[in-house]
């Protein structure tokens, strides 16, 4: 399997609807508790600036990511490629 049909086919899995949701779940639940651990302060303060929206931003995107690539890799590993 080349390189780019390797990357391809990662893709098409993160895409996968029930890999998604998983992730779009996982991330609104662990981001919301790190941005309010995080930032909870300054939000209650109404303080919020370009720099802290860009930080929450990524607080949610992180473990997203994190469950999009477990999700991806348990996929991979129940159905290897022949």
């Amino acid at each position: 399997m080349s390189d780019l049909s390797a990357v391809t086919g990662w893709i098409q899995l993160a895409l996968r609807r029930d890999i998604v949701v998983r992730g779009v779940k996982v991330g609104l639940v662990v981001g919301t508790i790190l941005a309010v651990i995080n930032h909870g302060d300054r939000l209650l303060a109404g303080d919020v600036d370009t720099d802290m929206l860009f930080k929450i931003i990524l607080t949610y995107l992180v473990p997203y990511s994190v469950s999009t690539w477990a999700s991806v890799q348990t996929a991979r590993a129940a159905n290897p490629p022949d």
